[in-house]
């Protein structure tokens, strides 16, 4: 299993305000705009990403990071084997990606995704 990217996760009181700021201040621009999550990215540099979230549309908790990997299976089994706490179960969601997240040692919660 590969990690292809990781985008840091901010829980966010106003997107509007949030997606305001880091356009300004970093230059980014919107990529992806579901209304409880907006993510931005550099332009010309669709790898340096930032996604912003008032809550998650399924799952109870709002992660902080997203780490896609080329085997989200793999990752979940690995998981699951290592005893790690699943905090949302493998789901393939509505808008297209299969993904679970888990809690690391220190309490974290990550989605891990596969598209």
């Amino acid at each position: 299993m590969a990690v292809r990217r990781v985008v840091p996760d901010l829980t966010s009181t106003s997107l509007e305000a949030a997606t305001r700021f880091y356009t300004a201040v970093l230059g980014m621009e919107v990529v992806m705009d579901h209304g409880w999550i907006v993510t931005l990215a550099q332009p010309g540099r669709p790898e340096v990403q930032l996604s912003l979230m008032t809550h998650d549309a399924t799952a109870g908790v709002v992660p902080v990071a997203s780490i896609e990997v080329d085997d989200v299976e793999g990752a979940y089994r690995a998981a699951r084997e290592s005893g790690a706490e699943i905090v949302h179960e493998l789901t393939t969601e509505p808008w297209g990606v299969r993904r679970f997240f888990v809690k690391d040692p220190d309490g974290n919660v990550v989605n891990i995704l596969g598209h």
